[in-house]
């Protein structure tokens, strides 16, 4: 088991942690990888760092892009630029665990999968764990276990962290063009989707990364609707969330299977509806059964009610906002 990997790093003023996560790279167990580096016009040392490490270590490509290109499509020009049978995708302020590599390629080889992702630990800015599982923390392990071997895994909600991935190069046709056209559909949503539409897909519980949130992350924990002190602020977020991802499955359709397509349009309606529903609505529950079928009761019952029956929701939001707001006194 000594095939090249194609590692891909997209950096953009990353000084500060870059040379710790290029260094947790380069001194992975497994040593048979190529690590493609794509830098988005860095206003920092970013560039520097990159030119130093090439010199190196001869098994950095690097490309210095002549203008910005973002993230997305950074992104993308990476998964165009791999030549090895497998990829991997990596974060330019985390840092992998040794044997991260070896780990993530013995899983997809024993479970004959075309992706493997897995869990992470997160850490503050000095390595500190915040959190040790983010698959705990953000809920997601439940729904992970459940649909791992269905096409559903990334459909409703996105449970793929993107530095986790380790990838067979032939998934890449169904994933570029990668979409931009939501915030709220990133790119390792819309690759676990689509690798789970076409492929088998396995998970690693264990953390071999260490996921570090410094406030200037793309994409980190922060749960934006804890926050909210109105029933009207979630229910808004919510649905400009799954307008943002339905909206973007109905534009990408004919990379969806016949059952999802017709899903898609009926969700994007469903969603386009609620905008103008501001107390209760009757309409479309079959289309909101669709989607949350398989989903624990209590799950069920609450999306439910936020999406349909805001005018009952609000007082009970109200009251849960105020407990929790006494509870949080009390412990300090």
């Amino acid at each position: 088991m000594n095939e090249k990997i194609d590692i891909l790093l997209a950096t953009y003023n990353g000084e500060k942690y870059l040379k710790e996560q290029i260094d947790s790279i380069l001194q992975q167990s497994y040593e048979n990888i190529s690590l493609i580096i794509s830098d988005d016009c860095s206003k920092d040392s970013t560039t520097q760092i990159l030119k130093e490490y090439e010199k190196k270590d001869s098994r950095i490509k690097l490309v210095i892009q002549p203008h910005n290109l973002g993230v997305v499509k950074n992104i993308e020009f990476l998964l165009k630029q791999v030549q090895s049978e497998y990829y991997m995708l990596a974060d330019q302020d985390d840092v992998w665990l040794k044997e991260k590599v070896e780990k993530s390629f013995e899983k997809l080889k024993s479970e004959n999968a075309d992706l493997v992702f897995g869990d992470l630990e997160v850490v503050d800015q000095e390595l500190k764990t915040m959190y040790e599982s983010f698959g705990d923390f953000m809920l997601l392990n439940r729904k992970i276990n459940k649909y791992i071997n269905s096409n559903r895994l990334n459909y409703l909600y996105n449970c793929v962290t993107g530095c986790t991935i380790l990838a067979r190069s032939k998934t890449i046709k169904n994933i570029i063009p990668l979409p931009q056209n939501s915030k709220y559909l990133i790119h390792d949503h819309w690759i676990g989707i689509m690798a789970g539409i076409n492929g088998k897909v396995a998970y690693i519980p264990e953390k071999y990364i260490k996921y570090r949130q410094h406030g200037n992350n793309q994409v980190g924990v922060n749960k934006i609707s804890h926050g909210f002190k109105k029933l009207d602020q979630v229910r808004e977020l919510f649905i400009n969330v799954k307008l943002g991802v339905f909206g973007t499955y109905v534009e990408y359709n004919d990379k969806f299977p016949e059952e999802l397509q017709n899903l898609n349009k009926k969700a994007y309606e469903y969603y386009k509806m609620l905008q103008d529903k501001r107390n209760f609505n009757f309409r479309n529950w079959n289309v909101f059964h669709e989607l949350y079928k398989t989903e624990k009761i209590s799950y069920y019952i609450l999306n439910f009610i936020i999406m349909n029956l805001p005018a009952i929701g609000r007082p009970l939001f109200r009251i849960r906002y105020v407990l929790k707001k006494r509870g949080n006194h009390s412990s300090k």
